[in-house]
Parts: C-alpha cells; sequence; structure tokens
C-alpha cells in the first residue's frame, strides 16, 4: 500500500528525469516565472511603454525549457536552445 502512494508522487517526475523534489523545485520556479510574466502583462496593459516584450520573451523561455521534456534524444546540453 505504501508503494503505491508513494508511485502516486513519483511517477510523473519520472517521466521528466527527475525526483520528487526536484520537480517540485522545477515547478516553484516555473510558477515563480509565470507569476513575473502575469505582472508585466498587466503592468504593460495600464502602461503600454512598460515591459513591452518581458511577458512574451519569459513564455517563449518557459516553452524552450519545458517542450520534450522526458525526451533525452531532444535536451539541449547546456540549458536553453536558441
Amino acid at each position: 500500500m505504501a508503494n503505491r502512494i508513494a508511485r502516486i508522487f513519483t511517477a510523473h517526475p519520472e517521466t521528466v528525469g527527475e525526483t520528487y523534489f526536484g520537480h517540485m523545485a522545477f515547478a516553484a520556479w516555473f510558477a515563480s516565472r509565470l507569476f513575473m510574466a502575469a505582472g508585466a502583462a498587466l503592468f504593460h496593459a495600464f502602461l503600454p511603454f512598460l515591459f513591452e516584450t518581458t511577458a512574451s520573451r519569459i513564455v517563449r523561455e518557459l516553452y524552450e525549457r519545458t517542450h520534450n521534456r522526458g525526451s533525452k534524444s531532444n535536451v539541449p546540453v547546456g540549458g536553453l536552445s536558441r
């Protein structure tokens, strides 16, 4: 029974090559970046001369970091691809 419960928490992180805590840290970092993008977009909504490309740049960086996760043949060496 305990093993079945443990699998609930570890099955998904394993699909992207992470431990439970590694996945937690990545998800928390990802959420913080989303909050920053949302804040930049909100400021830009009222003051369009501020943060003109910030939200879209953050979203693009997040996509680059996350697409093809778990597919080791498609993971760029050294971080983000450009």
